[in-house]
């Protein structure tokens, strides 16, 4: 994953991963078929991550534990990094990732939306924004670091990054309850990396 967030999946070769993972090309070949079999397991480990965080962090109510937040921010950033290239490579793969995180935010936002909140569109409509603008974070991240004077993506950075996000998010959308959730868990993460130091 992190040879096709850094070098993109043109310019990343099989021998390439196998130097990375101390192994012999021909057994990433065996296990994975050919490069596009690695970069469709990449793509379905990301789904599963992306699915597996959001049913613990919402479901399960994780996002009110420092712990979970400490775990995601650590894991996140190359699986966004990932993400965010694979989208401007612009790949099969990468468009159905997409859809996929549209149909499992269309999910999310079924189950989790303010029932009472008059909404003027449909929900399908609404999950693709809402997926698109939190990928446009990813995507554009060296800009976004460039423009509030960070110099590279850290689990503080992630954490001031998220309470932007729910600073700007709707609750109607997002579930006033999860918002609050979220705004707890950022909190006691924040106080927890501020005694640590």
């Amino acid at each position: 994953m992190r040879l096709f967030a850094d070098q993109g999946s043109a310019a990343t070769t099989i021998r390439a991963v196998a130097e990375q993972a101390d192994v012999a090309p021909g057994l990433v070949s065996h296990h994975f078929g050919s490069k596009q079999g690695l970069r469709d397991a990449c793509d379905d480990y990301v789904l599963e991550y992306l699915r597996e965080i959001i049913a613990q962090g919402v479901d399960e109510k994780g996002i009110a534990d420092p712990a979970y937040v400490e775990r995601i921010y650590q894991g996140a950033v190359d699986v966004m990094r990932y993400v965010a290239r694979a989208l401007v490579d612009g790949s099969a793969g990468a468009a159905a990732l997409f859809d996929n995180l549209v149909a499992l935010t269309e999910e999310y936002l079924a189950d989790h939306q303010s029932h009472g909140a008059a909404s003027q569109t449909d929900p399908r409509t609404q999950a693709a924004v809402m997926v698109a603008m939190r990928l446009g974070v990813w995507v554009l991240h060296p800009h976004l670091l460039r423009a509030i004077g960070a110099d590279a993506l850290t689990p503080q950075l992630l954490a001031r990054l998220s309470a932007a996000v729910l600073d700007v998010m709707s609750q109607d959308l997002a579930g006033a309850d999860i918002v609050a959730l979220a705004r707890t868990g950022l909190a006691r993460y924040q106080q927890k990396s501020d005694e640590k130091e």
